[in-house]
């Protein structure tokens, strides 16, 4: 099989650029939540605004990418990606939460974009049964984003004193980053989707109806998909909603009683643990059952959960939730090659699909948020708890043997 090494060190570029902005709303929650007075309901509008892009762009940007083509889908997203991110300039110097939430939008649009042409290409790169393995791989450098955001993230926007050059800075950094990685990406040599199999990739010139039909005759001729979807909805609902409330989880006086710039700093061990987790797992997957791994991982995490809200003491309670990251690692690798399994050329419009229910991580941190206004936030991680029951569903459903193999 024709080594696809080069390309898939160029993907693995944007893992790491798309995993680093999506952390860095962690650092931005709590910093706007002060700038702008706002309970937990109203900051985590940044999460809602953030990962309903997925929800409204994933389809429309499957159908972009198979229309013109993998290089054009990955320069429009980081472009795009680059205009959301210049809209927080004026933002920032207007005091406007509402241009914050817009731009955010259009953010995330971008990296959609990106998400939904990327993941199928990654898991077609190579030997199928060694998916999970390279999803593994590059997820680990997109959690060396994750891990670094919260620090540099702390630096430039919690410990500044100037509110809105803390966030102006950054930003602004990034839109340079995003534009000139897009440049580049329109001159470096990549293989098409196309080139794998004529029958992997959907034709370009259909219709929206046809289209649309296309995604409902996969998720009726595929079950197995929309269980994952399922699953993919829930854990990066309660992935994003355990680390948006981590710098107030770590405020909290019963559990570590540490300011904000503090809290932010720690973080990045929770996303540390995931990219720890994620080099382990590209191993593991390698030589061990994916399902069987996902199966353990996730009830680790139940107990952790468990722990944390039991005790809710010091120590315990901090490095109960802190740990939830390294078990995490593993999860969407998995459980996405779980679901294209065996797809074929239905493949890009199950990405479609799967990338729609990221719009968990705008849906489940809201319900933590009311629920953390309401009873309080050690209670509110009972809605992350329930995510994770799910997952331990589909692990054993997944795991169990087919019709066919019996």
């Amino acid at each position: 099989m024709k080594s696809y090494k080069q390309p898939l060190i160029f993907v693995t570029i944007l893992f790491f650029l798309f995993g680093f902005i999506t952390c860095l709303n962690d650092i931005l929650i709590p910093h706007l939540k002060g700038l702008f007075t706002l309970n937990f309901t109203q900051a985590m509008l940044v999460q809602v605004c953030f990962f309903s892009a997925y929800f409204f762009m994933s389809i429309p940007s499957g159908r972009l990418t198979q229309k013109k083509g993998y290089r054009f889908g990955i320069v429009t997203g980081l472009a795009t990606a680059g205009v959301g991110t210049l809209g927080f300039i004026p933002a920032a110097q207007m005091s406007s939460y509402g241009i914050f939430l817009i731009s955010l939008f259009v953010l995330a649009s971008g990296i959609t974009l990106l998400q939904v042409a990327v993941n199928p290409y990654v898991t077609l790169l190579g030997e199928p049964d060694k998916a999970a393995f390279r999803l593994n791989l590059v997820q680990a450098f997109n959690s060396l984003g994750t891990t670094l955001a919260p620090l540099i993230g702390s630096l430039l926007i919690l410990e500044s004193t100037d509110k809105v050059r803390a966030i102006q800075v950054p930003y602004m950094a990034l839109t340079f980053a995003l534009i000139t990685v897009a440049l580049v990406f329109a001159k470096i040599p990549l293989p098409s989707l196309s080139n794998f199999s004529n029958e992997e990739v959907p034709e370009g010139n259909e219709t929206l109806g046809e289209s649309l039909k296309n995604y409902l005759k996969t998720m009726k001729d595929y079950p197995h998909l929309v269980i994952g979807m399922l699953a993919i909805f829930f854990y990066v609902g309660a992935e994003v909603s355990i680390g948006s409330f981590l710098v107030s989880w770590l405020g909290d006086a019963q559990v570590a009683g540490f300011t904000h710039e503090a809290a932010g700093r720690y973080v990045s061990f929770y996303w540390g643990g995931a990219m720890v987790g994620r080099f382990l797992g590209s191993v593991l997957t390698a030589k061990f059952k994916p399902v069987n791994i996902l199966r353990f991982s996730v009830v680790s995490i139940l107990f952790l959960i468990l722990m944390a809200i039991i005790f809710y003491s010091p120590g315990i309670s901090m490095w109960a939730i802190i740990l939830v990251g390294l078990f995490n690692s593993v999860l969407f690798p998995i459980i996405f090659s779980i679901s294209v399994a065996g797809m074929g050329k239905a493949t890009a419009y199950a990405s479609g699909l799967l990338c729609t229910c990221i719009v968990g991580g705008a849906l489940v941190p809201l319900l933590q948020a009311l629920m953390a206004d309401s009873l309080g936030l050690r209670y509110s991680f009972f809605i992350p708890f329930l995510c994770y029951l799910y997952i331990v569903a589909f692990a054993s459903k997944m795991g169990l043997p087919s019709k066919e193999s019996k």
